[in-house]
């Protein structure tokens, strides 16, 4: 069974922003001359780094709602020039949404078992959720209807 991490998406106000974002980021990787690939940085390293690559996802909580993940495909830890140790989550790049599911603020990542996880919304699944309009979608979860 696979573990994830759920983390929050601090300045993106809903999952276009997340992937307009990713967007904007492997675009300058190419215009650069690097190898386009997302990550994200973090201090605390996972000790349970192979259960976690065994299917494992990160999960993004947005405005109080886990609403997407991204599968991880890697954890690279590496010395920061200040001396201090942190590590790259490598994410697959897409973005695939989720059932809505309630998360109160936390500070870094945390893990999350595989049953605890909401389920990918898929056309049909959770009344497709992503086919409403952001501002719609935001007011049902602040109703607590979604």
């Amino acid at each position: 069974m696979a573990l994830h991490l759920v983390k929050l998406c601090v300045g993106c106000d809903s999952l276009e922003d997340l992937a307009a974002w990713i967007d904007f980021r492997l675009e300058e990787c190419r215009a650069n001359g690097v190898v386009p690939e997302q990550f994200h940085t973090t201090r605390m390293v996972p000790k349970r780094q192979a259960e976690l690559l065994d299917g494992g996802s990160l999960y993004w909580v947005i405005k109080g709602n886990i609403q997407a993940r991204q599968r991880l495909l890697e954890v690279r830890t590496f010395t920061g020039e200040d001396g201090i140790g942190r590590c790259h989550l490598v994410l697959e790049p897409k973005v695939i949404p989720t059932i809505w599911q309630p998360r109160r603020a936390f500070q870094g990542w945390r893990y999350i078992a595989d049953e605890e996880v909401p389920q990918d919304d898929r056309a049909g699944a959770g009344g497709g959720m992503q086919a409403l309009p952001v501002e719609l979608r935001r007011e049902l979860a602040v109703l607590g209807l979604i």
